[in-house]
């Protein structure tokens, strides 16, 4: 008997053994309503009978500390994440051990604090750039805004990270779609179906990695014939390429790091700003706050590195779409061994997850929990948050695994919303019905579509 079974602990309520089936189809259609009625139903812990798996469901920041760092050790990636490595291959998303410590290594330079203050400039600019594509569709009928912001975020990505150009790729938004969805299909059937059979979504998947192969291949061909030495991510990772004992291992490592940047890159802000323009629309006291904010803050220039402190109402408002629309909205682990968590017991082998999107909604630390109020974010008011745990808000996960490009992501979000509110008016097109869709972030189904008018 373990040390554990002797102590014991007990086991989370469990739903019932007879819907795990109907729970597998669910998780397949409305992910994020099986995991709020789980937290509704059950509390802060509990077990889920999916399909053949039994998931260890935990949502309270204590259970998510212990689970993402205080024995993050005991947590290899799990459920979703491990089934999506037959779509992403072992980047960093998806990687273990000594592989994801030494890519780790290989890519966090790029994101030191130093570096991202000196690319403000190059994220002002594609911000700048993006105002004035919006500006030209003022009175031309509505623009998806998920659309311009994937190709604003793709553009900060290949100047901040690569150091080229990817506006020249015109498909690499829609192949990153089909990878998308064949990991979370990956994930809905448990990975059961094999890849050779000829669904049309897999086909498609098929289609879109070799687009990305082709892609990559471009990218590092192209670098390789420039001369001269340079330290930014795509030069970082062909060295460490370069550098493995078998050429094909390095170049298979070097394709999946790749496109898991790019995927990881410039999904969750463009995710993110596009759940701000949506929830900024429905609020315009918070616009008009963003407006006044902004003029006072740029007047008619564009945004530098120092402006981050002084924009704070937008970087309140930033943080509270991020706790209702969190960019990584579900955290998936296997405990190595067996563990307790908050007092129940976890078996090793055990599937188990943490889920932002109902952690930011827990009311016992966020007061109305459904409603869109940025002053909770304000660092002037006291009342309710110094109670609050510090793993009560995780949007970019937490620990070791952290999301390390939190930083880039947050500098060019908050130069866009200020950018955009003092120069323009975004509107969602009357009727149309947003809804979330949980892939490897949260993104809204189907896009935006919004109406340009200038600002006031």
């Amino acid at each position: 008997m373990t040390a554990l079974e002797r102590r014991g602990l007990l086991d989370p309520p469990s739903s019932p053994r007879a819907t795990a089936m109907g729970m597998l189809m669910r998780m397949g259609r409305d992910r994020l309503g099986m995991m709020t009625d789980a937290a509704n139903r059950y509390g802060d812990a509990s077990r889920l009978a999916v399909g053949p798996k039994t998931l260890y469901f935990f949502n309270h920041p204590d259970h998510a500390k212990h689970v993402l760092a205080d024995n993050a050790g005991n947590y290899h990636k799990g459920i979703g994440l491990v089934h999506a490595r037959r779509a992403l291959g072992d980047g960093l998303l998806t990687s273990e051990g000594d592989l994801w410590r030494k890519q780790r290594k290989v890519v966090q330079p790029a994101f030191q604090s130093r570096r991202i203050a000196l690319q403000a400039g190059v994220v002002a600019q594609e911000a700048a750039g993006l105002v004035e594509r919006l500006r030209g569709r003022i009175g031309a009928g509505p623009v998806n805004v998920l659309d311009e912001m994937t190709t604003l975020t793709l553009g900060v990505l290949g100047r901040t990270l690569l150091d080229t150009d990817l506006g020249r790729y015109s498909s690499i938004g829609d192949s990153f779609a089909a990878v998308q969805d064949q990991a979370m299909f990956e994930l809905a059937s448990l990975s059961a179906v094999p890849t050779w059979i000829p669904l049309p979504r897999q086909l498609r998947f098929r289609r879109a990695r070799r687009d990305l192969g082709r892609i990559v291949e471009e990218l590092v061909a192209g670098r390789r014939s420039q001369t001269g030495d340079r330290d930014d991510v795509l030069s970082r990772l062909i060295v460490s390429a370069d550098a493995e004992n078998d050429p094909a291992v390095g170049q298979e490592r070097l394709r999946d790091e790749l496109v898991t940047l790019l995927l990881a890159g410039h999904e969750t802000t463009a995710s993110t700003l596009s759940w701000a323009l949506y929830l900024i629309d429905l609020h315009p006291d918070v616009r008009q706050r963003l407006h006044d904010e902004a003029v006072e803050v740029l007047g008619d220039r564009l945004p530098v590195f120092e402006d981050l402190h002084r924009l704070r109402y937008t970087s309140m408002v930033l943080e509270e779409v991020m706790r209702l629309y969190p960019p990584v909205w579900i955290l998936p682990r296997k405990a190595q061994r067996a563990d307790e968590v908050g007092g129940y017991r976890v078996p090793a082998g055990a599937d188990v997850l943490v889920c932002p999107y109902t952690l930011h909604r827990h009311p016992a630390f966020w007061p109305e929990p459904e409603r869109f109020d940025p002053d909770r974010f304000d660092p002037g008011r006291t009342a309710g948050t110094a109670e609050r745990p510090r793993y009560a808000y995780i949007p970019f996960g937490a620990g070791p695994r952290f999301c390390v490009g939190n930083h880039l992501g947050m500098m060019e979000a908050a130069f866009v919303i200020a950018l955009l509110m003092r120069d323009l008016r975004m509107e969602k097109v009357p009727g149309y019905r947003v809804v979330a869709e949980p892939m490897l972030s949260l993104r809204i189904r189907g896009g935006l579509p919004m109406t340009v008018a200038p600002a006031g």
